[in-house]
């Protein structure tokens, strides 16, 4: 089954692999190399898409130092069409709609009507974040302008904690064209099954179908890794950051925290109903953390058919 008849038809176990295009300083001979390590990295895992990421700075939402420098990349529409098309799974293009203007947005949702085309859109990283175009405008461009266009949305289940409507923006984007929506990367697992609890009673009250909801898994390597997932908002609960820095492989422990949360959150939605998926990437460009992910991939892939097909 393709991922555009998964969404469609609302299953669980969508399995997507993401990562963040190449720097847009980078030579095109070195744009080559890295799609062509990340070509034979993942030409043999059985997912169902590609996630790419558009990357912006997101200074004016975190008064800390990134830990890491941001440096521009590639658009990733440019980058899957210059450098990944042999690799012959669907594209999942995030696009960051504040910095496009309507007429670029229309351009782009536009070209290539007749093919199936995904997306996710995201909003401002902030409100003080000065932005062109809004998400709620961006999201009907697109529904105006290209119907083989499926249309993600991010979903962020720690904003639940605070504000307790993160199940109402989810339904609400869902009404305006979203299928499916994607998760930072996921280690507050009460976070999620609050949401998804909400999510659920909420749409049974209010005859909404549910859509697929992809958690992301991202493998923790090293102290300075976990430092730039808790400066990218990502909620780490204290008692899991302390296993993670007291353990003696704090790459392989959080692998299999991962995968434990995922397998909860799994059994959790197969039991209500909810479809739920995973994505898996790595946030950091260490070889090993990468390599991880990878493995991920597989291991979440088997828990997936483990879980999701014995029941069909």
């Amino acid at each position: 089954m393709t991922l555009k008849d998964k969404i469609l038809n609302k299953q669980s176990g969508i399995i997507t692999y993401g990562m963040t295009p190449p720097k847009l300083a980078n030579a095109p001979e070195k744009n080559l190399e890295i799609s062509q390590k990340q070509f034979e990295r993942l030409r043999h895992l059985e997912i169902d898409g590609l996630i790419l990421y558009d990357v912006q700075e997101e200074a004016s939402r975190m008064e800390q130092d990134r830990p890491f420098p941001y440096l521009p990349t590639m658009e990733p529409a440019d980058y899957s069409k210059q450098y990944l098309s042999q690799l012959e799974v669907p594209k999942i293009v995030y696009r960051c709609v504040g910095k496009y203007t309507k007429a670029e947005l229309e351009e782009w949702v536009s070209a290539d009507s007749e093919q199936d085309r995904f997306s996710v859109f995201v909003g401002a990283s902030s409100s003080k974040q000065e932005v062109k175009l809004d998400l709620a405008e961006a999201i009907q461009i697109s529904k105006q302008r290209n119907g083989n266009m499926l249309l993600g949305g991010v979903v962020i289940p720690e904003r639940h904690i605070k504000k307790n409507d993160e199940h109402v923006r989810v339904a609400e984007k869902t009404r305006n064209g979203c299928s499916f929506f994607v998760s930072q990367a996921t280690y507050n697992v009460e976070a999620s099954k609050n949401f998804l609890s909400d999510y659920y009673y909420y749409c049974r009250e209010n005859e909404i179908e549910m859509v697929p909801i992809l958690f992301n898994l991202a493998p923790c390597g090293s102290a300075k890794t976990l430092e730039f997932m808790k400066w990218l908002g990502i909620s780490i609960p204290k008692w899991l950051e302390n296993e993670l820095l007291f353990s003696q492989d704090i790459l392989d422990k959080s692998v299999r925290l991962s995968q434990k949360i995922f397998e909860e959150l799994l059994d959790f939605g197969l039991e209500k109903g909810i479809p739920i998926g995973c994505s898996i990437e790595s946030v950091s460009s260490r070889k090993v953390e990468i390599e991880a992910s990878v493995q991920m991939v597989k291991d979440i892939k088997a828990v997936i058919d483990k879980k999701c097909y014995q029941l069909q």
